[in-house]
């Protein structure tokens, strides 16, 4: 007799967290664009290609913190009006530090020092 194991796991790449990524990320990009294209005269010392680290590493924040709402969501799911309200709560606090976080990693030896 053979038995056959049957698996349950699901593909952690999911459609959705593609899209939470890349939201995330996009919310990123156009934050530190804005602020990079309205900041003003940089340093000359900062070289010619300062500006991609932060156009790079904010965005990669911004990514993270989509995951990070999508796995709240997942474990929060199934619940009423107040697990919603949690989800969003925590989904939120959590892009702020990230993207604060991604900002000063990327900002780090020119506008964050």
């Amino acid at each position: 007799m053979t038995y056959e194991e049957q698996s349950s796991t699901s593909p952690v790449l999911t459609a959705s967290l593609k899209r939470k990524m890349l939201m995330g990320a996009a919310i990123g990009l156009v934050l530190i664009g804005t602020f990079l294209l309205t900041a003003g005269e940089p340093n000359p010392a900062w070289g010619k290609f300062w500006r991609i680290r932060p156009l790079i590493v904010v965005p990669l924040a911004g990514a993270m913190a989509g995951v990070f709402h999508h796995f709240v969501e997942q474990y929060l799911a199934g619940g009423g009006l107040g697990s919603r309200l949690a989800v969003i709560v925590l989904s939120l606090l959590g892009y702020l530090i990230a993207f604060w976080l991604g900002s000063v990693m990327g900002l780090n030896g020119t506008y964050w020092n």
